[in-house]
Formats: structure tokens, C-alpha cells, sequence
């Protein structure tokens, strides 16, 4: 039986790649793994049988035989792990990539996200202009830094890896404001990674299945 992931029903992103489970199928994408999905609507999300795969409630899970796992990043780990792909096999080298890895999720992801959620949520709030000035200013560090490691490379570290997986999909939440523009290497970057093959059918696969949920 081939893996089974959990997905929105229906996405809030409207099928633009930017929902969690876009990371796992494309890291099954790249390594040529089949793979399953199971839709959950915001309701069945909270019900014990889904509590049991992720106790908050939240998607994508992965579901392998026994095996049961939680959070995006720890399923394309696992994911590298196994299939031996986007990992450098040079100890030192796998322990930089999964640190960009970490990065991604815990440094540079959190005010991305956050900006994404106030433009939906808290645009009409009287502190809106000075809450996005302030995570945009946060966005602005972080992608500075990022610019200032990448440099003229084509990945953060040697061939492209699981680390540049997950920053790209971070990034992905910026490719419609002109923030990524501010680093003239960032766009090339984000746009090198969404021209993967196996970005293109992991973002189609994610396309239709909304275009099916919304008809």
C-alpha cells in the first residue's frame, strides 16, 4: 500500500502551493514515491480520528503501515532518511542541510507566515499598517540574510536538498510581493526551485484537487 498524506478538503490557499502538504508531495515527488490522500474538512480535523495522527489538529500527516507522523518538516526528513534523496551522505554536510532545514521552519517561516495571516485577518484593524511595517521589517532581516549566504550559489548548500525544499516553499508565501525583489538573488532562487519537475506535478496535484473540492 503506498503512503497515505491528510490535506485541506478544501484549502484556504486556493490551490496556489502554499498549504503545508504541498511540502510533502513534493518531497514524494522527488523521490518518485506514490502516494495517497486523504481529504479533512476544518470539522473532521478536530475529531479523535484525526487527533490520533496529530494531536493539534493539523495537516499534513503521514501515514506509512505503522507508522504515523506529524509536521511537515519531520515527514520530509523522514522522507531523506529513508530514501536516501536531497541529503548529503558527508556527515558535515547533512548536518548544515538540516539545519537550513530547521531555518526555514523556525527562523525564516514564522513572520512570513504571520504576514500572510494579518493581510487576511486584521486588515480592516486599526493597528494593521503598523503591525505589517513591523513584520515586514523582520521579513526584510531575515531575507537579507539569507541573500547575504546564498550568494551567486544556485542552492544554500552545494546541490539542491531537502533545505532548499523548505525554503522555497516559505518563500513561496512572498512570490506576490515585491519583498523578494529587495535581494536580486531570492526570485532566481525561489524560481529555480518551482521549475523542478517534480514542483510542477506536486503543485498540479495540489491544483486539482481544489479545482475538484471547489465545483
Amino acid at each position: 500500500m503506498p503512503p497515505v498524506i491528510t490535506a485541506f478538503e478544501r484549502s484556504p490557499d486556493r490551490g496556489r502551493g502554499l498549504a503545508r502538504d504541498m511540502r510533502v508531495r513534493w518531497m514524494l515527488e522527488e523521490i518518485g514515491q506514490p502516494y495517497e490522500v486523504r481529504p479533512l474538512s476544518f470539522e473532521a480535523m478536530k475529531q479523535p480520528t484525526h487527533l490520533a495522527r496529530n494531536p493539534f489538529g493539523q495537516i499534513p500527516t503521514y501515514e506509512d503501515g505503522a507508522l504515523t507522523l506529524f509536521e511537515s518538516g519531520a515527514i520530509v526528513l523522514h522522507l531523506a532518511e529513508r530514501h536516501g534523496r536531497l541529503l548529503p551522505t558527508d556527515p558535515e554536510a547533512r548536518a548544515r542541510t538540516i539545519a537550513w532545514m530547521f531555518a526555514a521552519l523556525n527562523t525564516v517561516e514564522p513572520a512570513v507566515f504571520d504576514h500572510s495571516l494579518t493581510q487576511v485577518l486584521e486588515r480592516d484593524r486599526p493597528w494593521f499598517d503598523e503591525r505589517i511595517q513591523v513584520l515586514e521589517a523582520r521579513i526584510r532581516t531575515r531575507l537579507a540574510q539569507l541573500s547575504d549566504h546564498l550568494g551567486e550559489a544556485d542552492w544554500l548548500e552545494g546541490d539542491f536538498s531537502v533545505g532548499d525544499l523548505l525554503m522555497a516553499s516559505v518563500l513561496l508565501r512572498l512570490k506576490a510581493t515585491a519583498l523578494l525583489d529587495e535581494r536580486t538573488n531570492l526570485r532566481p532562487y525561489l524560481t529555480r526551485a518551482e521549475r523542478r519537475p517534480a514542483f510542477q506535478r506536486a503543485f498540479d496535484a495540489q491544483k486539482a484537487a481544489f479545482d475538484a473540492a471547489d465545483t
